[in-house]
């Protein structure tokens, strides 16, 4: 049985929308952000980083429980545990695997920022809003650029590096982002949005995520919360 701790945000989705996909045994445990969960005791534990998801897989390697954190990290241990949606080897895996880097290191965080600055910013810096929403379409670009050439961000095959990238793109608006623009982009993220295993998996915890109204959440959040040592 697979333990995961997690919260309706893209990157908890990822997660949520590969397991429902591999068919895998689970148990979710909400960590609700916006109060301020991440920063007990017991999640630190497995997720030191104090950010979701984060899973305990009780028959880990050889057999052994193992705790793991880091979306990333999560989706090539899931895909490498069940022989799916990662090719095993060759130029399609690194292929997969540099996408998912992809993610990681930009589309993930820039877009993270555009929608900060745009939606949740205490206050609205001109400099920063053209910053990140000028990176975002950026973004937006290369993603339709390499969907004019493949099919699938890792080749002909669905894969974790589509996973990894599509919860990103569902507020395409509030980044400042029109899907008009980026034609091959939006056929990619129309078919990932019809497959069952993805709607189950944005299901997952969806009717328990409020707006973020006030001010402790945004403390939690953005603030003095996140940067207290623990």
């Amino acid at each position: 049985m697979i333990d995961l701790y997690s919260w309706p945000t893209p990157n908890g989705q990822k997660v949520h929308i590969l397991l429902e996909e591999l068919g895998l045994s689970y148990k979710v445990h909400g960590v609700n952000i916006g109060t301020g969960e991440q920063f007990k005791p017991e999640f630190l534990r497995i997720s030191p980083n104090n950010k979701i998801p984060a899973l305990v897989d009780a028959d880990g390697p050889d057999g052994q429980p193992l705790a793991l954190f880091e979306s990333g990290a999560i989706l090539v241990y899931l895909a490498e545990k069940t022989g799916r949606l990662l090719p095993a080897s060759g130029a399609q895996r690194y292929t997969t695997l540099q996408w998912l880097m992809w993610q990681m290191g930009g589309l993930g965080p820039m877009l993270g920022q555009a929608h900060h600055f745009r939606i949740y910013a205490p206050e609205k810096i001109d400099y920063a809003i053209a910053r990140y929403t000028n990176e975002a379409r950026r973004l937006y670009a290369v993603l339709d650029q390499r969907l004019m050439q493949s099919p699938w961000l890792g080749g002909n095959d669905y894969s974790i590096a589509d996973i990894a990238a599509f919860p990103w793109c569902r507020s395409a608006k509030n980044q400042g982002v029109d899907w008009a623009e980026y034609p091959h982009a939006k056929r990619w993220f129309d078919a990932i949005d019809a497959r069952p295993a993805v709607q189950r998996g944005l299901a997952v915890l969806a009717e328990q995520r409020k707006p973020l109204l006030d001010e402790q959440s945004r403390k939690n959040l953005f603030g003095e919360a996140q940067y207290q040592r623990r």
